[in-house]
């Protein structure tokens, strides 16, 4: 499965659009609060990338239901919650695609 934030790709053509798709994902375990600024920041960092790990696999399986190979013009929304949460929000058009002849 292909996943890009483009509107095309490289090498291959769109055959059909399949449906719009998304996944979202929310830390479960809050933060820790510290007095360490930059340990802070790196929790906020690991916690984002985990997460929105979460929220593309959960994009890449709601597009294989409408059988989909590639996900194209994903838009990322990443929100920090008052309480420490991290929330993340991906959607996406899914397309079956083919590749082009030379």
């Amino acid at each position: 499965m292909i996943l890009t934030t483009t509107n095309s790709i490289d090498g291959f053509t769109i055959a059909e659009y399949r449906g719009i798709v998304s996944g979202t994902a929310v830390n479960v375990q809050k933060m820790k609060m510290t007095f360490n600024m930059q340990k802070y920041y790196a929790g906020v960092s690991e916690s984002i990338s985990e997460v929105k790990e979460q929220a593309l696999e959960q994009l890449k399986v709601n597009a294989e239901k409408l059988n989909a190979n590639a996900v194209v013009g994903i838009q990322v929304d990443i929100e920090l919650t008052a309480t420490n949460y991290v929330a993340i929000s991906v959607t996406g058009t899914a397309v079956s695609i083919i590749k082009k002849m030379n």
